[in-house]
């Protein structure tokens, strides 16, 4: 009924539908008649959109006739729709509870592969007398680089590689998301004399487009060992008995000359890759996941470099330490058979429900 409404046919188009509503006892018909008169073509709905067409003087008085009655409908048809729907649940037996039937499983939480990689890590660290700490995702310029040995000019500093947050010159430098977890260094040796052993995990953050066995955010775990007379033995002795924990004793360990600024000589630690070693299923030439190399770097190691002792407080002609630092992701890439660090972070309960 699309005519200018008044209110003579406003009542009768209000006793039409009250008539018709009670005729109706299905839940079927009741949602027609829904659609007749309160849908957005309905009849109700047509007189309320050519109340602009009524008099000035009495547009008010029809519209608030109008909603009143499009009210009352709304709340008998919601009475008439609760009704038909407790007759359809008597009726029906397909709504009846069996008692007899088991209930449904509660699935329970679990920790994510990253949390238990991270966790196994920390426990072989802890058995061999190092400590666990960590520290801020947001940092200090200073502790991120200054306090590392990495100068101003460094490439690690370009725009495309950290994600800065605030570049509000201050007293420790600008602001970032920290793109690595080697900062804890700095901080735990201002604030601790040797002997120092430790691990700090965390998440870091990079500008980095994503592939198989990068991310821009992921995590690390730290370490760091400084006291008197140690040595490169000592820290190649404690990650191989790191790598013998986690990936057993036939696992393959690599080590090679690299450049850290805040460690010198520096290395680098790499695991036989997993996808086309021996026991592996893809041939090197075609392995995507170590680059054909046959190699996946886990970590990156060396002696702390004497500036960093010194920029700490500690004096380099009395102590030495080392440190490395390590991504659970690949740890965990290499001990599951992981072709792809994405999966850790896709959410796919699929993925998930392996571990």
């Amino acid at each position: 009924m699309d005519n200018i409404p008044d209110i003579n046919n406003i009542n009768e188009t209000y006793e039409k539908a009250l008539g018709e509503l009670k005729d109706n006892k299905t839940e079927q018909d009741l949602s027609t008649w829904r659609t007749k008169y309160l849908g957005r073509k309905g009849i109700l709905t047509g007189l309320l959109r050519n109340l602009k067409s009524t008099p000035i003087d009495s547009r008010r008085e029809i519209g608030q006739q109008l909603n009143n009655i499009k009210n009352l409908l709304e709340n008998n048809y919601e009475e008439a729709i609760n009704a038909a729907g407790k007759s359809d649940n008597k009726n029906s037996s397909v709504n009846h509870v069996d008692i007899t039937m088991p209930g449904r499983p509660i699935q329970n939480g679990r920790l994510h592969p990253t949390t238990q990689i991270i966790r196994e890590v920390c426990e072989a660290f802890l058995s061999m007398g190092f400590d666990v700490a960590e520290g801020p995702e947001v940092e200090w310029e200073y502790y991120n680089f200054d306090a590392l040995n990495i100068p101003a000019d460094h490439p690690a500093r370009d725009m495309w590689d950290t994600l800065w947050v605030e570049s509000d010159k201050q007293e420790k430098g600008n602001i970032l998301l920290r793109t690595h977890t080697s900062p804890m260094q700095a901080r735990i040796m201002e604030n601790r004399e040797p002997p120092v052993r430790v691990v700090v995990p965390g998440k870091v953050f990079r500008y980095e487009a994503s592939d198989a066995t990068h991310e821009w955010h992921f995590y690390q775990v730290e370490g760091l060992a400084v006291d008197q007379g140690l040595t490169f033995a000592d820290l190649k002795g404690t990650l191989f008995e790191f790598a013998k924990r986690i990936f057993g004793e036939n696992r393959k360990i690599r080590f090679r000359c690299d450049y850290f600024p805040f460690v010198e000589p520096g290395v680098d630690m790499s695991i036989d890759c997993f996808a086309c070693s021996d026991s592996g299923s893809i041939e090197p030439e075609n392995c995507s996941i170590c680059k054909r190399t046959g190699w996946i770097e886990i970590m990156g190691a060396g002696m702390v470099h004497p500036r960093v002792l010194e920029q700490a407080g500690y004096d380099p002609n009395k102590y030495t330490g080392f440190a490395f630092g390590l991504g659970p992701e690949r740890i965990a890439m290499l001990k599951y058979g992981i072709d792809d660090i994405r999966h850790f972070y896709s959410n796919d309960i699929r993925f998930l429900n392996q571990f």
